[in-house]
């Protein structure tokens, strides 16, 4: 029998069949999860003018003890219209524009103030308490590169930089099936055989994290005939199908046989991956599939290992998932012919856990999970001590 490819190979032979999404302009302030296909320049400096850092008065070079006539104020967005002069100090406001001839600003607890003078309880040294004009981006300088993920830092970065629009690939679309004769709406009273479906709205909420636009999320019983017009829809309707369940080889499980009806080319069909063995990736005129398994731990792991990389490069951006390593604190079991991933929490010393049973039914395992340790196949145990790669999640 032939070996399964591993969860690298299986990642690489789904990302050779990406073909990125055309970019758009898009306002700054909708390109929250967003991979920029520009660079972003700065058109100002920011700070645009030099301004204070504390409330106080702004004054020039002077020894502790002067005595300062108050000539005015400067508040955030009405400055002080004249120049500071020998002798005189203004009243400034944090973030207001420093005043001409100003050097520096007294914080107000040590300044004695008696409303028309003030006595200086420290020396004001030039630059004292002053952000400078361009201190955070200089105008003309690259801030943000292409390619970069926009998150809250990086969009207040953007607007702070001049831009109200920038050059963005798609958002892409993610329809999201599930199958099963069992599963019910979340609420909905359950009779005997029945489970909640967690799948639909877990495997969602993942689409949103990665940046998508869910275009639906549907579900269809074991039928084969409904299983082939849900896909269908689907396929019309998205950049990315998921599916979750059916796509094993027990007689009720109809995905795989719709979708070779539908002339979805299958790329792959298992990983060896535990939980997620039964993966199933495909592609149909630009458009990919995931078949992933109806567990709710399978799919969710295999829509971090997989769907999360594929949806990063349909935006251009790097698939690439940044894993670190660590030690596991306790031993764990190895699977013989397939490769791990145990749902474990960091502890204060650096080393992880596994967050308790590691069934691929037990969603409640991936409730404060840090990462995914990915545990090599082998005979045994993994020792505590042991250095794992750890996946994100």
């Amino acid at each position: 029998m032939p070996l399964l490819p591993s969860i690298d190979e299986a990642r690489a032979i789904l990302l050779a069949a990406v073909t990125p999404l055309p970019t758009t302009d898009i306002a700054v302030t909708d390109a929250l999860d967003l991979v920029l296909a520009e660079d972003v320049v700065a058109a100002h400096d920011v700070p645009v003018f030099a301004n204070s850092a504390m409330d106080g008065f702004a004054t020039r070079a002077a020894a502790a003890g002067s005595h300062l006539r108050v000539a005015g104020e400067s508040r955030a967005g009405a400055p002080y219209p004249g120049t500071v002069a020998e002798g005189e100090a203004v009243r400034i406001s944090t973030g207001a524009a420093l005043p001409a001839g100003a050097d520096g600003v007294l914080q107000l607890e040590l300044v004695d103030d008696d409303g028309d003078a003030i006595v200086l309880g420290e020396a004001v040294t030039p630059g004292r308490n002053v952000r400078d004009a361009g201190s955070d981006l200089t105008a003309g300088t690259v801030v943000l590169r292409s390619g970069t993920r926009v998150g809250p830092a990086e969009l207040g970065v953007a607007i702070g930089a001049g831009r109200a629009a920038v050059r963005c690939a798609q958002r892409p679309r993610v329809a999201i099936v599930t199958t099963g004769d069992e599963l019910v709406t979340a609420g909905d009273a359950l009779v005997p055989g029945q489970i909640h479906d967690t799948n639909g709205p877990t495997l969602a909420a993942l689409a949103h994290r990665c940046g998508a636009e869910v275009a639906g999320v549907g579900h269809v019983g074991d039928d084969l005939e409904a299983t082939r017009g849900v896909i269908a829809q689907a396929l019309e309707a998205a950049d990315l199908v998921v599916l979750a369940g059916g796509v094993s080889v027990g007689r009720h499980d109809h995905v795989k046989p719709a979708l070779s009806d539908l002339g979805v080319r299958e790329l792959l069909w298992r990983v060896a991956l535990r939980p997620g063995k039964p993966t199933w990736m495909g592609e149909r005129d630009g458009t990919l599939v995931l078949g992933l398994p109806g567990n709710p731990v399978s799919a969710y792991v295999t829509f971090l290992l997989f769907a999360r990389p594929a949806l990063a490069a349909l935006q251009g951006g790097d698939p690439t998932v940044p894993r670190t390593t660590a030690a596991l604190g306790t031993a764990v079991p190895r699977h013989p012919d397939r490769d791990e991933c145990v749902r474990v929490r960091a502890a204060a010393d650096g080393t992880v856990h596994p967050t308790g049973p590691q069934g691929s039914h037990v969603l409640s395992s991936l409730v404060g999970a840090t990462a995914l340790a990915i545990v090599p196949r082998g005979e045994g145990e993994l020792s505590a001590g042991s250095e794992v790669v750890l996946e994100p999640v």
